[in-house]
C-alpha cells in the first residue's frame, strides 16, 4: 500500500519554532516582513504566493507584494530590487524564477542583498549552499525536499537517489542536499536517454522537471519514495505535480502529493528564512 506523505505532518514543528522566534523579535520591536515580487502571470507562481502570504499572516510576518506586468522593463524590476534590498523594514525578498524571456537574470539576481536573499539565488547564496558557509540561505525548495524526508524519517545514505531536473531553483540544489545526506544521486532531465529507466533504477525519485504529469507508469518501481515538486495546471485548469499520482499509486512506497505535499512544506522554510533574517538583522540567533 503506497503511504501519501502530506506536508501538513511537517508543519507543525516549523510553526512552534517559528511562533517562538517572532515572539522573541518583538520584545525587540522588530516585525519580520517579507517582500514577494513577481513579473507576470503564472499560475505556479500565483499558487505560491498566495500559500507565502497565507502562512506569513499565520506567522505574524508582514507579506508584501508587488506584481509587475509580462511585458515590465528590466529597468524597473531592478529599481524595484534595489529599493527593497535597501529598506530596513524588509528583512525577506522572495522573486519568483524563471523571468519572462528578455530579462538578464544574472543582473536581476545581482541586485537582491544576499542577506536578504531568502530563496538562494544570488551567486553568494549559490556558494553559501557548496560551502555552508557566508550570507543567504538555501533555496526553499529543495531544503523543504530534505526536512521532508527527515520528518518521515528516511534515511538517505547509500541510497540511490534520482533527480528529474536540473535547474537551479529545485534540480541542481537537491542533488547537492542529497549528496550531503550521502546519497548516490544521478542527475536526469527532458533530454536523459532512456529516462523511464533511469527513473526506476531509483529508490528515492525526486520530480522538478516543470511538466504536468510527465513521469508515469513506466517510471515507477515498487519501494520507492517519490517526492513531486513539480506544480503544474492540467488540461482541466487542476494542479498537478510531475508525477502521474494515481498510476504511482498501490506500487511506489510513498509519494508526496500536489497540492498539499512540498509546497506546504516549501512557504515554512520561506517563513523560517525571513525570520532567520530578521533575527539576523537584529544581532539575535535563530534559538
Amino acid at each position: 500500500m503506497t503511504e501519501v506523505w502530506k506536508g501538513a505532518a511537517v508543519t507543525a514543528a516549523q510553526t512552534e519554532r517559528a511562533l517562538s522566534a517572532v515572539a522573541r523579535l518583538k520584545e525587540h520591536n522588530v516585525t519580520p516582513a517579507l517582500a514577494i515580487v513577481r513579473v507576470g502571470e503564472r499560475p505556479d507562481d500565483i499558487s505560491y504566493e498566495r500559500g507565502a502570504v497565507k502562512r506569513c499572516e499565520k506567522m505574524g510576518v508582514v507579506a508584501n507584494c508587488f506584481a509587475l506586468p509580462q511585458d515590465a522593463p528590466q529597468g524597473a524590476l531592478i529599481e524595484l530590487l534595489a529599493a527593497l534590498s535597501a529598506d530596513p523594514l524588509v528583512h525577506g525578498i522572495l522573486l519568483f524564477r524563471p523571468l519572462p524571456k528578455g530579462y538578464d537574470d544574472d543582473a536581476v539576481r545581482a541586485a537582491i542583498a544576499p542577506q536578504k536573499d531568502v530563496d538562494g539565488i544570488t551567486d553568494l547564496s549559490a556558494a553559501h549552499l557548496l560551502t555552508g558557509r557566508g550570507p543567504g540561505f538555501l533555496p526553499c525548495t529543495p531544503q523543504a525536499c530534505m526536512e521532508l524526508l527527515d520528518h518521515y524519517g528516511y534515511d538517505c545514505t547509500g541510497k540511490r537517489a534520482v533527480v528529474v531536473g536540473r535547474s537551479l531553483v529545485v534540480g541542481k540544489p537537491a542533488a547537492l542536499l542529497l549528496t550531503g545526506k550521502n546519497a548516490t544521486v544521478t542527475l536526469c532531465h527532458t533530454r536523459t536517454a532512456d529516462l523511464a529507466a533511469r527513473c526506476r533504477e531509483a529508490e528515492l525519485l525526486v520530480l522538478a522537471a516543470g511538466r504536468a504529469k510527465m513521469i508515469g507508469a513506466e517510471c515507477f518501481a515498487p519501494g520507492q519514495v517519490v517526492i513531486d515538486v513539480g506544480i503544474n495546471v492540467d488540461a482541466e485548469g487542476k494542479l498537478v505535480g510531475d508525477a502521474d499520482f494515481e498510476a504511482a499509486m498501490g506500487v511506489v512506497r510513498a509519494i508526496t502529493p500536489v497540492p498539499g505535499g512540498v509546497g506546504t512544506v516549501t512557504t515554512g522554510v520561506l517563513v523560517g528564512h525571513v525570520i532567520e533574517a530578521a533575527l539576523r538583522a537584529a544581532g539575535l540567533g535563530f534559538a
